[in-house]
């Protein structure tokens, strides 16, 4: 079918608001001379899509009741299927709700894309079915996945399996606490400010934020490209090696990835940390709202590391503050323009596009008002960056970046790792209903002060349950060179076989 023509009036106004004044016979001339362009629209109209097939028989899901999901930590339940052997053999995986499930609703915890079913498979999905795994639902997760609390997710909150009434985290919500609570033995989170560690370190699993373009991000609605990574959330140490090895690796449709190095991360499992050098990063205990029993407990666990033989250190990484300043601009300006303005595809890339998803993002502009407020904080702040000041800090920051990168790269060569506490404090109650915009923000991002600076330098980082405080877990988290995630594991596989944390 041919796309809808403008007519000349309309030439006029659409010149109008790219700052152009055309006179009425100019834009009858200009809409003659787009015909030829329109004749290209309408000859890649006619055409299908050129997406991944999805074979099998059609898949079915269903939405469970209250009694079935007390912790709100399902979206939507179902059972596919994978091979019949393999790495994940018998294992059981929720998919974080922002990752494509071909046939299976996907809502990305926001009330405007409520309705959205894909039509392929994420590439993660078909690895971990080539893997043998059971995928067994989608996870609850965080508004456009915009907050490090739990209460931000349409229709309701996620609660922390230790306690209910409290965050599990975010923005990878149900996905820890499914795990936490033992209904999967595996999860896929995403991470783009912390949402993989965040929930991992308030519900007490091991969460791995892999190295930036090491997992694909095909066919998992972005936030923003630079800073948008997935991976894997799992009760134990060895099941995310497991997971990682599976997941690792290029795809040819992800512009993320640039020749990732994949490794055999269950191999460093079993050697210990005798000789290793860790780095205590100091910046990371300087947090204004660090809970004086969460850096006790983080350092009595690094007491642990060293009794264990490694070489355990202070080290000053001043670029570990600047990291987390330059992700204001970053996340906030470039998930405005993304996720928002460009309805979660972008422009200037070659891949995947999700075309059906772009045009469901396309209808957030007709219910912003239900949008959630640590969304809309984030879109002003960005707005008023690009219109403002036209990119320029956007664009200021990705430079500096580097710099920040390099800080880390040049304390992770004399160290192996570096180590801090994953998260300043314990799991926060829910806010009330009914609560002012300050406290609703507060709860979604008071927690990310730590966490939000690896995903602008790309370092791997993982955070692992180290003890608890007042019943509720702690985390520990572990940061290594790119694509030195065997280092990671084989750190914290050593803690995690010297003691039970929920012990301590």
């Amino acid at each position: 079918m041919a796309i809808v023509r403008p007519t000349a009036t309309q030439i006029q106004d659409l010149a109008q608001r790219l700052h152009m004044q055309l006179s009425p016979e100019q834009a009858t001339e200009y809409l003659a001379l787009m015909q030829g362009s329109f004749d290209a629209y309408d000859l890649i109209d006619e055409l299908p899509d050129y997406t991944p097939v999805t074979a099998g028989k059609p898949r079915t899901s269903h939405r469970p009741t209250d009694a079935e999901n007390p912790l709100n930590a399902w979206y939507q339940r179902t059972e596919i299927s994978g091979a019949s052997d393999g790495k994940l053999a018998g294992r059981s995986v929720a998919l974080k709700d922002n990752i494509a499930l071909a046939g299976v609703p996907m809502m990305n915890g926001a009330a405007p894309l409520e309705g959205f079913v894909p039509g392929f498979d994420a590439t993660v999905v078909t690895r971990l079915l080539e893997a043998g795994a059971t995928i067994v639902g989608k996870a609850t997760c965080e508004h456009y996945c915009i907050s490090g609390g739990s209460h931000t997710s349409d229709p309701a909150p996620v609660h922390n399996p230790h306690r209910h009434g409290y965050a599990s985290g975010g923005s990878s919500s149900g996905s820890a606490a499914l795990v936490a609570a033992g209904q999967v033995d595996m999860a896929i989170g995403g991470d783009q400010g912390g949402s993989i560690r965040i929930p991992s370190a308030f519900c007490g699993t091991y969460g791995m934020k892999p190295t930036h373009g090491l997992v694909p991000y095909t066919g998992i609605m972005a936030i923003e490209a630079t800073i948008d990574h997935a991976g894997p959330i799992t009760a134990n140490v060895r099941d995310n090696a497991l997971m990682l090895e599976v997941l690792a690796g290029a795809d040819g449709l992800d512009p993320r990835q640039a020749a990732p190095q994949v490794d055999h991360y269950t191999q460093y499992l079993d050697r210990g940390v005798s000789g290793l050098r860790i780095g205590v990063l100091q910046e990371g205990f300087e947090l204004d709202n660090l809970d004086p029993r969460v850096r006790d407990t983080v350092h009595a666990a690094i007491e642990r590391l060293s009794a264990l033989g490694a070489v355990v250190e202070p080290v000053s990484v001043a670029e570990h503050r600047l990291a987390g300043a330059l992700w204001h601009p970053i996340g906030c300006e470039g998930l405005t323009h993304q996720l928002m303005h460009a309805n979660g595809a972008g422009f200037n890339w070659k891949g995947l596009y999700d075309v059906a998803l772009l045009d469901k993002q396309a209808g957030w502009r007709n219910q912003a008002d239900v949008l959630s407020p640590s969304l809309k904080l984030c879109m002003l702040v960005g707005q008023y960056g690009l219109e403002r000041y036209h990119g320029r800090y956007y664009a200021k920051a990705q430079n500096i970046a580097r710099l920040a990168r390099a800080g880390y790269d040049q304390a992770l060569q004399r160290y192996d790792l570096l180590v801090l506490p994953t998260v300043p404090i314990i799991a926060q109650p829910h806010p009330p209903a009914g609560c002012s915009i300050s406290e609703y923000v507060a709860r979604a991002l008071e927690m990310i002060g730590n966490t939000s600076a690896q995903d602008i330098t790309g370092h791997p980082a993982m955070s692992i349950p180290c003890g608890n405080v007042d019943g509720l877990p702690v985390g520990l988290m572990l940061v290594g060179k790119h694509y030195a995630e065997g280092l990671l594991y084989q750190a914290a596989s050593a803690f995690e076989a010297s003691v039970d944390w929920r012990t301590l």
